[in-house]
C-alpha cells in the first residue's frame, strides 16, 4: 500500500518518444531555442555515449513543472525482444533566461538543482544527496548490508529462475536477479520513495545510497515520488517490455543501485540471504548461514536483516558455540544454530578464527552478554557493526 502521495506539487506530464539524438543534431540546436525534451535526450546522449544508439529512442515525462524548474524521468529504450535492458534516470531540469539545464542522477549538479527545486520534498533531496558517491561519508561498496528484504511477502517461498546477472544480461556489473513464483506480488524490499520510470518499470530510492529497479511488471503502480514502506505493493510479476527487453515467463527482474549506479549484488544481503556470482550470468547462488541455494532453487524471505545483526554462519551447518569472552579461552555459555540471526552490542578482538569469509580475531557480544567469533556470522562488513566494546 502506499503510505504517502507527493502534496502541493505542480504536476504536468510531458511525454516523448524521440530517436537517440546525434551529436551534431544537439550542437545544431542554440541553446536558447533548445526545448526541454532535446535538452534532456542530449543529456541521455552524454550518459549512454558507450551505448550502442541503434534501434533506441529517448523518453523525457516531465512529472512536475513549476514555473522555470522541471523534473521527472528520462529513459533510453531498446528493442523488444532482445535481452538488452532500458536504462533510465531521473532528471532535474532549471529554465535560466530562456535557457534549460538538465542534470540526471548521478550528475554533480542533480543534488544541487534538487536541493532548489520547488516541487522536491524534504524526503527526497535526503535521499538524492545520499546518492552522490562524491560526497563525504558515501556508502561504500564494501558495506553488503540493505536493510532490505526479497521483493515480495515475507514468510513466502519464491524460485530464482535467474541468479546474479546484468541489468541488460550478460554485462557486468551483475545487479540483477529473476525472481518468480509465490502470490506474484512484488513489494518493496525497503522504505523509500518510488518513481515509474516506464510502464512496468519501478525504481524506489532508499536510503544509504541504495536505490532498486523492479521490471516486467503487471499492473505497475503510477507514482511520481510516493513514499512507500518494506512491503508495498509495486506491482505483479509479468511480462512487460514496453521499454524494450525480454522477459521468458512472468517474473520481477530485480536490480540493485548504489550511488545512482547499478552494482554488483554479490556479497549484499535480501531476506537474510548473501548472493554471490557464479561462473556466469544467471548462474551463482544464495547462502543463509550455511545453506546455499543455486539459481533455479527458491528462497525463502526471512524479512530484513538489521544493521546491528549478524547470520550465524557455521561453515558446513551446525552449531556455534557461544563463550563467556572473546576467545576460545573462556567458558562455554551454549550454542547457537547455523542460519540464526543475532543481534551484536559490541565487539573485541581475541583468538583468531577461519571460517567462510577468511581469518579474523575479531568477535561479537551479543546481547545476551554471550561471545561469537566474527568468523563464523555474516554481518557484512569487514569490523565491528556495533562499535568496539
Amino acid at each position: 500500500m502506499i503510505t504517502r502521495l507527493l502534496a502541493g506539487a505542480s504536476v504536468a506530464t510531458v511525454l516523448a518518444a524521440t530517436p537517440l539524438l546525434s551529436p551534431t543534431a544537439v550542437a545544431a540546436a542554440p541553446p536558447e531555442s533548445a526545448d526541454l525534451t532535446t535538452v534532456v535526450a542530449a543529456e541521455m546522449r552524454e550518459r549512454g555515449a558507450a551505448i550502442t544508439a541503434a534501434g533506441r529512442t529517448t523518453r523525457v515525462n516531465a512529472t512536475r513543472q513549476h514555473g522555470d524548474w522541471a523534473f521527472g524521468t528520462a529513459v533510453l529504450t531498446t528493442a523488444p525482444g532482445v535481452d538488452e535492458h532500458p536504462d533510465g534516470w531521473l532528471f532535474v531540469a532549471h529554465r535560466v533566461k530562456g535557457a534549460w539545464t538538465a542534470a540526471l542522477e548521478g550528475e554533480p549538479a542533480f543534488a544541487d538543482l534538487t536541493s532548489r527545486a520547488p516541487f522536491v520534498t524534504a524526503e527526497e533531496r535526503t535521499l538524492f544527496a545520499e546518492q552522490d558517491g562524491r560526497q563525504a561519508g558515501a556508502m561504500s561498496a564494501a558495506d553488503g548490508r540493505t536493510g532490505m528484504a526479497l521483493p515480495y511477502a515475507v514468510g513466502q517461498t519464491w524460485g530464482m529462475p535467474g541468479g546474479p546477472h546484468g541489468w541488460s544480461g550478460a554485462a557486468a556489473p551483475w545487479s540483477s536477479l529473476d525472481l518468480a513464483g509465490g502470490d506474484q506480488r512484488v513489494l518493496a524490499t525497503r522504505a523509500g520513495t518510488a518513481y515509474t520510470m516506464c510502464q512496468g518499470w519501478i525504481r524506489v530510492i532508499h536510503d544509504r545510497g541504495y536505490a532498486t529497479d523492479y521490471y516486467h511488471l503487471w499492473n505497475s503502480i503510477n507514482v511520481n515520488g510516493a513514499g512507500v514502506s518494506q512491503g508495498s505493493f509495486l506491482g505483479n510479476t509479468g511480462t512487460d517490455v514496453t521499454c524494450g527487453g525480454a522477459a521468458s515467463g512472468r517474473h520481477v527482474h530485480l536490480g540493485l543501485r548504489q550511488n545512482s549506479a547499478y552494482i554488483g549484488i554479490a556479497n549484499h544481503n535480501l531476506g537474510k540471504w548473501v548472493f554471490q556470482d557464479g561462473g556466469s550470468a544467471y548462474q551463482g547462488s544464495a547462502l543463509h548461514g550455511s545453506a546455499r541455494v543455486y539459481a533455479g532453487g527458491s528462497l525463502y524471505n526471512y524479512g530484513a536483516l538489521g544493521f546491528t545483526q549478524g547470520i550465524v554462519d557455521a561453515n558446513g551447518g551446525g552449531v556455534v558455540n557461544k563463550r563467556t569472552g572473546p576467545g576460545t579461552g573462556y567458558g562455554l555459555a551454549g550454542s547457537v544454530g547455523d542460519g540464526a540471526t543475532v543481534s551484536v552490542a559490541c565487539s573485541s578482538n581475541g583468538t583468531s578464527h577461519t571460517g567462510r569469509w577468511g581469518a579474523t580475531s575479531l568477535w561479537n557480544r551479543l546481547t545476551d552478554g554471550t561471545w561469537v567469533s566474527d568468523a563464523f556470522m555474516w554481518t557484512g562488513v569487514n569490523g565491528p557493526i556495533n562499535g568496539w566494546c
